[in-house]
């Protein structure tokens, strides 16, 4: 729906206009009326469009760039209002709508039509039959709409599902008749050199290319009388400049509606003479077609040649007569010190020499497949930069970047350049840029009018390329340099990062936050369990957190992209896409356009998500040990691509990346298995013994170890009789934790067998040495617990070469529990005996590994001494306890982290409860 004002008028009422008025859900339904259909008389002549991101510094980008479109357009008088007005429209959108900006510059003879669109569609839509009421001045918003109805001759506002466009339209103001073009006064000596008397030789030609009309001039200039040359074709006297990959002749030129340039001439004497012609495409009053030319002896061009747009100085040669770089008159000095600054002034100068409305360039890549543009001017470059086109895209030279080409009109040929494809650019002349046969670029000049451009203009464009195309190769040179070197800085950062996890979930958000933002704005990561299993949605992230959530669940609604192990990034549209229809779902059912409820809340945020992934987005395999463990995602926001060196770093990211990952899940398998093994080889949990309490600390060595060579065990024997055991295995890790398994499952057979304490170490020593090679030595005290009628605990135990049990009592004298006996796994032939001990109400039993009295600070030892001396300490105390106040005098004792394994096992009588 569009709205206008004219400035002191009220607004149109659409009844006076013939319109019928639609309902207000159809009339935005249709798109809204195209900038076309409006009332206007003059006819566009020329266009220039840029996108801005919704970030502050766009509003004096989008200033700048309205103020150098219309002064390169020659509109110097409304400059001012159309700055201000754009100003204002482009902070409404992407200060106070939060969205990218897209303006729009539309020139015509007697003005200039700018628009202004940002993606909040969802605001009020103003009715046309209702009084518009804009608010106060002093309000923060809408004064955009306000400056409009002051400056603007017309103005409205449109509304489609996705975008909402401000439009004004800002007159030239009446100038009086007179020059059209004019230059400084010049001394004589500067003035342009020409013979005594200046002959303009004035021909005519017919439809079929010859000649009608011969002028007195013409005999003097070439020699021919009239009779001579009436009715022969113009091209058996004109001598064409041609070179190769430029097909545009004389025939054609005589063929456009007004063209200039230089040729020449045969005379009547044979030679050549050099003319500089002024072509007009005419017809009569029958409608009879034919061209008028004007010629001049090509010195005296002066006479003929339309103004430049400004000053043009002879490329050889400055002012002061002294030899000058070409290079630096075409681009200017001081030259820019940076590609893209170099890049970008290429452009614009390429466009200016040939009186364009676009310019391109695009360098080609290393291996001279594809061409990416790097640089455009009257183009959305926005949505163009680093895409990528074929050199070759089709048969024949006009098909290929290698060659020059000049396409008349782009209508008749859709495709021939894909850049231009949407752009309204009709004609269009590219020239390579070579550096020692090597082709490195292109430049082109594109113009929204057909035949343009013709092989004039390409040998100018051509002349410039040549001229600028070493600084540009030196330039890139350079650029490649300072990325590889910052891609090796990198990827030895991220190799470092990698390798110093196997943590399968930290290797995934490593190497998303690696790729956010230096190589993309939002990654995914897909991990494959297996080749049976589906890719699975494993880790999402964008450079901004609060778009996170919404992009993870748009990906979860779409399938995931293929494992194809193929290397190298491909191109993967579904997110862009998906992205996009619900962006339009969204934006139709918050304007009723839909049958389904509206809703309004989420809309900004789909919204936005769609701008998030609306750009190109790439997907790079994960390969590892010659398998697809996953896929790599990256994505650009709206209408940005990848250049090919950050596809190349990213896929050098996704090599090491996918190799971490797999040593990650390798590791994670490996430890699930050892630690499911390692906690067989624990006891279950432990019994409840009535009127004994029993506290156990277990600690293994090293890391991931959850079993070593320390082992406990607390057990039922029988009715009332429970079997107890603490040991120690020579050594740490998994090769003493096999043996304390075995001691461990020994022990509870033969003690359930009905053997005693010695018989069942006997037994176990043999079993022990049976194991060959893989035998250990054992330490290991064993008893067995009898709790009695009377509160007190008797206890039977053996003693094998373990560090003896010490018994507190309630006095807190602290005291050895059992004498010293051989260990296991020495010797075959053992003679065990066993101990009895009462403990009465209140006394404790602390029985512990080597692990504790050999804990170590530098020359220091915790010893048997140590020990007793923190127990006695501990009168009075519960098991837990005892056992919890020997393990913090452990800790605290040495700062290092224990080499050896520990092992406390603290049992106390309680004693009966009083009545």
């Amino acid at each position: 729906m569009t709205t206008g004002l004219r400035p002191g008028g009220p607004p149109q009422d659409p009844r006076q206009t013939g319109d019928q008025q639609l309902p207000r859900q159809e009339r935005v339904g249709t798109g809204a009326l195209h900038v076309d259909n409006r009332t206007r008389s003059s006819v566009i002549t020329a266009r220039a469009a840029a996108s801005f991101e919704p970030v502050g510094r766009s509003v004096a980008t989008a200033r700048s760039f309205v103020r150098d479109t219309l002064q390169g357009w020659g509109f110097a008088d409304i400059i001012d209002d159309a700055v201000v007005l754009t100003s204002e429209l482009v902070t409404n959108a992407v200060v106070h709508a939060g969205t990218s900006a897209d303006v729009l510059c539309l020139r015509s003879d007697d003005g200039v039509h700018i628009e202004v669109a940002d993606r909040y569609p969802e605001r009020e839509i103003p009715l046309q039959s209702t009084a518009v009421n804009m608010g106060s001045p002093d309000r923060e918003g809408g004064r955009g709409l306000q400056l409009c109805a002051a400056l603007a001759g017309r103005w409205g506002v449109e509304y489609t599902p996705t975008h909402k466009q401000v439009w004004f339209q800002l007159d030239l103001p009446e100038r009086p008749v007179g020059t059209r073009a004019a230059g400084p006064s010049l001394p004589a000596d500067l003035l342009p050199l020409a013979d005594g008397r200046v002959r303009v030789a004035v021909l005519q030609i017919d439809r079929a290319g010859c000649l009608t009309s011969w002028s007195e001039d013409a005999e003097d200039l070439f020699g021919y009388v009239a009779e001579q040359v009436i009715g022969k074709p113009l091209t058996d006297l004109a001598a064409w400049p041609h070179t190769p990959g430029t097909g545009t002749g004389i025939a054609e030129a005589l063929q456009l509606s007004r063209w200039e340039g230089s040729y020449g001439i045969r005379g009547a004497d044979g030679r050549v003479i050099p003319v500089y012609a002024s072509h007009l495409r005419v017809r009569d009053t029958a409608g009879e077609p034919s061209t008028v030319c004007l010629l001049v002896r090509d010195h005296e061009r002066a006479v003929l040649q339309t103004p430049l747009r400004g000053p043009a100085p002879d490329p050889t040669t400055a002012s002061d007569g002294q030899a000058t770089d070409p290079f630096e008159v075409f681009i200017g000095s001081p030259a820019p010190d940076d590609l893209d600054g170099l890049l970008q002034r290429t452009v614009e100068r390429a466009r200016d020499m040939l009186d364009g409305d676009a310019a391109f360039l695009l360098l080609a890549t290393d291996d001279e497949t594809e061409l990416e543009v790097r640089a455009s001017t009257g183009l959305p470059s926005a949505r163009q930069r680093f895409a990528r086109v074929p050199v070759e895209a089709g048969p024949g030279r006009y098909g290929s970047a290698r060659m020059p080409a000049v396409h008349d009109d782009l209508a008749a040929v859709p495709g021939a350049v894909p850049l231009l494809a949407g752009t309204g650019m009709r004609s269009v002349v590219t020239v390579p840029l070579k550096v020692e046969g090597r082709l490195t670029g292109s430049l082109g000049v594109a113009a929204e009018a057909p035949s343009r451009y013709s092989n004039e203009e390409a040998l100018r464009l051509q002349f410039a390329a040549d001229r600028i195309a070493l600084a540009v190769e030196s330039a890139r040179l350079g650029e490649l340099e300072r990325l590889r070197r910052g891609s090796l800085s990198f990827l030895v950062e991220a190799s470092d990062l990698l390798a110093g996890t196997l943590d399968r979930d930290q290797t995934l958000a490593l190497m998303a936050q690696m790729t956010i933002p230096t190589l993309a704005t939002w990654c995914a990561v897909y991990t494959i369990a297996d080749q049976a299993s589906e890719p699975y949605l494993s880790y999402v992230l964008h450079e901004d957190e609060e778009r996170i959530d919404g992009l993870k669940a748009l990906l979860a609604k779409i399938p995931p992209p293929e494992p194809i192990p193929t290397p190298g990034a491909r191109v993967w549209t579904a997110p862009a896409e998906a992205a996009h229809r619900a962006a339009l779902r969204t934006s139709m059912r918050s304007l009723g356009l839909s049958e389904l409820p509206t809703v309004s809340s989420g809309v900004g945020t789909t919204l936005s998500t769609a701008s998030a992934v609306g750009g190109e987005t790439v997907v790079l395999p994960l390969v590892a040990r010659n398998r697809v463990i996953g896929m790599l995602t990256l994505g650009k926001p709206t209408d940005e691509h990848f250049r090919q060196e950050i596809l190349e770093l990213a896929e050098d990211l996704s090599r090491r990346a996918a190799l971490a990952l797999d040593n990650a899940r390798l590791y994670s398998e490996r430890t699930a298995i050892s630690q499911s093994l390692q906690r067989s080889l624990l006891p279950p949990e432990l019994p409840r013994v009535d009127g004994v309490e029993v506290e156990v600390i277990y600690r293994a060595a090293g890391e991931g170890n959850e079993v070593g060579g320390d082992f406990y065990d607390l057990f039922p024997i029988r009715d009332g009789a429970y079997g107890f055991a603490i040991g120690d295995v020579c050594g740490t890790g998994p090769e003493a934790a096999a043996v304390t398994g075995l001691a461990r499952h020994a022990l509870r057979l033969l003690a359930r067998e009905g053997f005693g304490g010695p018989a069942v170490l006997e037994r176990l020593n043999s079993a022990i040495l049976d194991e060959g090679a893989r035998s250990r030595f054992l330490t290991l005290l064993y008893g067995e617990l009898w709790p009695q009628e009377d509160g007190s605990a008797l206890l039977k135990v053996v003693c094998a070469g373990h560090p003896l049990p010490l018994r507190l009592r309630q006095d807190g004298a602290v005291e050895p529990a059992a004498e010293p006996q051989p260990l296991l796994g020495v010797m075959e032939d053992l003679e065990l005996y066993e101990q009895t001990v009462t403990l009465d109400p209140g006394d404790v039993l602390l029985c512990v590994t080597d692990g504790v009295t050999e804990r170590r600070e530098g020359t220091r030892m915790l010893g048997d001494d140590g020990l007793v001396d923190v127990l006695t300490t501990c009168t009075g105390l519960t098991a837990g306890a005892v056992a919890a106040r020997i393990m913090r005098a452990v800790e605290r004792f040495a700062s290092d982290a224990p080499s050896d394994d520990m092992a406390i096992l603290a049992m106390r009588v309680p004693g009966l409860p009083k009545d």
